[in-house]
């Protein structure tokens, strides 16, 4: 029996080597015949290539500048320069000549009335309060007069805010004035003893302690609360003066002093003369 199995085995060995022979065989003929092939192949003559030239390609316009300079298929240096149109010319504007307009003249201001006075050349501008008007009974009128007082006195009849300028035959020139207030109306008999056109304000020391605020000296003007003109009574620290503030005229508004319309002290102020009397009742 090992007999039987050792004779299979060495039949079946044989048959691999006799099989892988064969197969080498065959691959070697393959290969021997393929060579063969080729050699035959090459050793024919082959055909010449021939060249044809093509027409150059132009490629259209890449814009110029660098871009054309490297991709076009001009020669290199005969790139035109670009072309750029010319601006667009504009006229100068035309302009009209401004209009002409005449020259305009202005009147006084609305809130303020142009008073005739002594000097015809000044002129007193009178400031108001919109919807002020004065009292016609404190405007300056001719009224009649049967007092003691002599012509050319000056009577000032304090409660009913009356100055009277004594006139010959029994008759006087009123005006309306501003008074003390309560606590500073006062009586007696002065004399004018001084008189000055648009005077400096001094306010005494007196004022300043009760009124701290206000300013110690201030100049003559249209804005100075003394107004246009003013006359001095005796060694006193009162005046018949002007005012800014004409709808005071009728009140007791006043530190003691005689307060007038611009206007009407002018017209006072031109009338008496120094040493005049005064009477304040």
């Amino acid at each position: 029996m090992v007999h039987a199995q050792f004779t299979i085995r060495l039949r079946f060995g044989l048959c691999i080597v006799a099989m892988s022979r064969a197969f080498l065989l065959a691959s070697t003929a393959l290969l021997i015949a393929s060579n063969a092939s080729a050699q035959q192949y090459y050793a024919q003559p082959q055909p010449r290539m021939v060249v044809v030239s093509q027409p150059p390609q132009v490629r259209g316009d890449l814009g110029g500048g660098f871009i054309e300079y490297v991709f076009g298929d001009r020669p290199r240096g005969s790139i035109a320069p670009p072309q750029y149109a010319a601006p667009p010319q504009y006229a100068a504007p035309q302009y009209a000549a401004p209009p002409q307009y005449p020259q305009q003249t202005y009147a006084a201001p609305p809130d303020r009335q142009v008073y005739a006075n002594a000097d015809p050349n000044e002129q007193v501008l009178e400031p108001q309060r919109p919807g002020f008007q004065m009292d016609p009974q404190f405007m300056r009128q001719e009224v009649a007069y049967n007092g003691k007082e002599a012509p050319g006195t000056v009577v000032i009849d304090t409660p009913n805010h009356f100055l009277y300028l004594v006139q010959p035959g029994g008759r006087a020139l009123r005006y309306g004035v501003g008074v003390g207030r309560p606590g500073f109306t006062w009586a007696g008999v002065h004399a004018v003893s001084a008189k000055k056109e648009w005077p400096d304000w001094v306010p005494p020391k007196e004022m300043l302690e009760r009124q701290p605020y206000l300013p110690h000296r201030m100049a003559g003007g249209p804005n100075n609360p003394l107004g246009a003109r003013a006359m001095y009574l005796g060694s006193t620290l009162y005046r018949i003066h002007g005012s800014n503030e004409p709808w005071t005229i009728g009140h007791n508004v006043s530190s003691g002093c005689i307060r007038m319309r611009n206007s009407d002290v002018i017209d006072l102020y031109e009338r008496v003369k120094v040493g005049a009397k005064v009477v304040v009742m």
